[in-house]
Formats: C-alpha cells, sequence, structure tokens
C-alpha cells in the first residue's frame, strides 16, 4: 500500500498511461521476451551461436527485473531512469548481435523495443519533475 501512495503522490506527465496498462503489456511482452530469449539461450548452450551473443541478452533480462524493485521497493526515480536507460541499451546491443543469426528474435522484440522506449521517456519524464 505504501508504494502505491508513493506513486501516485509523484507528479506526472499527462500522457502517462493508467496503472492498469501496464500488467496487460508486460504479460504479453514477457510471453515474447521468454520464447525469444529463450531460444536464443538454446542456441547458445547448443553451441549454435557463439557464447557471446548471450550476454547483452542476460544483461537486459536482469535490468529488466531490477527496475521494478529499484522504482518501487527503493523508491529511487533517478536509479529507475538509470536502470531504464541500461534496458534499453542492451537491446539495442542484443539486436546488433543477433541479426546476423536470428532475425525472427528482432521483429518479435519490436513491441518490446517500442514499449521500452516508451517507458523510458516516462521514466525520464517522471525523474525531471519530481527532482
Amino acid at each position: 500500500m505504501e508504494t502505491y501512495v508513493w506513486y501516485q503522490q509523484l507528479i506526472r506527465p499527462d500522457w502517462a498511461p493508467p496503472a492498469w496498462v501496464f500488467g496487460p503489456v508486460w504479460s504479453v511482452l514477457y510471453l515474447l521476451i521468454f520464447i525469444s530469449f529463450g531460444a536464443v539461450l538454446l542456441k547458445v548452450f547448443q553451441k549454435k551461436l557463439p557464447a557471446k551473443i548471450a550476454l547483452p541478452f542476460v544483461l537486459n533480462i536482469v535490468f529488466n527485473l531490477a527496475f521494478t524493485p529499484i522504482q518501487f521497493g527503493l523508491q529511487n526515480n533517478i536509479l529507475a531512469a538509470l536502470d531504464i536507460l541500461f534496458v534499453l541499451g542492451t537491446m539495442v546491443w542484443m539486436f546488433k548481435f543477433i541479426w546476423p543469426h536470428m532475425r525472427w528474435v528482432i521483429y518479435v522484440n519490436i513491441p518490446y523495443f517500442l514499449w521500452v522506449s516508451f517507458a523510458t521517456i516516462l521514466q525520464l519524464t517522471i525523474t525531471y519533475l519530481n527532482l
């Protein structure tokens, strides 16, 4: 309850989506992430792809999963803004690494990339408005 109250008290831009949107969006995105990242990691495990290709995928999911505890547990907008920039940056890195091998992974993750791009702008805006 305290986390909800804290977030509700933040200054947010008028274009911020309502809280109920995030659950359904992330449910679909995590399914796409699970399928595509799983396929990449399986090929790395089978030695059909170089091991270095797994690094941006692993870092991306680590940064992705760290966002909620940082934003809502620590209630730290600045660290959350930095974290989401790492999520976006690792996505660009993973797209660059996987492009020559499994282009479908990029196509499947376009919705994830678009949502994270939007979420990055939103988080940076919220961070700025609440300095």
